[in-house]
């Protein structure tokens, strides 16, 4: 599978009623009008953890450092209608940034209660695999979707081991 390297970079706070995630409505491009998360493509010469914190400093304007990501895990996005979108994702969480979340020209960031995820507002896998990895668990996601790009045809979830570095 040839597939783009992309990141996504979760912020978490404590809330009111438990944990919050921060994630944000798409503005353009890829994915336009739906809730995702903080990430995007890894540049030539660029290391996951660089091109998360390059990412969430683009996208919603605060400053994250390598050494705050807690690596998540990594999900496989197979889209059999539409090869040349495949991405192979790596997922970062943290606890720790500097600044305060704010609209980009991209993204238009938002809190969300973990257990109140805005699901039917986000692409079909994000059930599958993003509340396991907010809770902590570490895996590895293989997610083919199906013949109209939106739906999820199969998910496969293995535990995850981080590469050493």
């Amino acid at each position: 599978m040839t597939a783009a390297h992309v990141t996504l970079c979760f912020l978490l706070r404590d809330g009111a009623d438990g944990g919050d995630v921060l994630l944000g409505t798409k503005k353009t491009g890829f994915g336009r009008g739906k809730v995702v998360g903080v990430g995007g493509h890894v540049e030539v010469g660029e290391t996951a953890s660089e091109a998360a914190c390059r990412e969430v400093m683009e996208e919603i304007n605060v400053v994250v450092h390598a050494h705050d990501l807690i690596p998540a895990g990594t999900v496989d996005f197979v889209f059999p209608a539409r090869p040349e979108w495949n991405m192979a994702t790596t997922v970062f969480l943290t606890r720790a940034w500097e600044g305060e979340p704010s609209e980009s020209e991209e993204i238009a960031p938002a809190w969300f209660p973990v257990g109140r995820l805005p699901v039917e507002r986000m692409w079909a896998d994000a059930e599958h695999w993003l509340p396991a990895m907010i809770s902590g668990q570490r895996i590895a996601v293989r997610v083919d979707l199906a013949a109209d790009n939106e739906n999820v045809a199969e998910v496969h979830t293995v535990e995850w081991a981080e590469p050493e570095a």
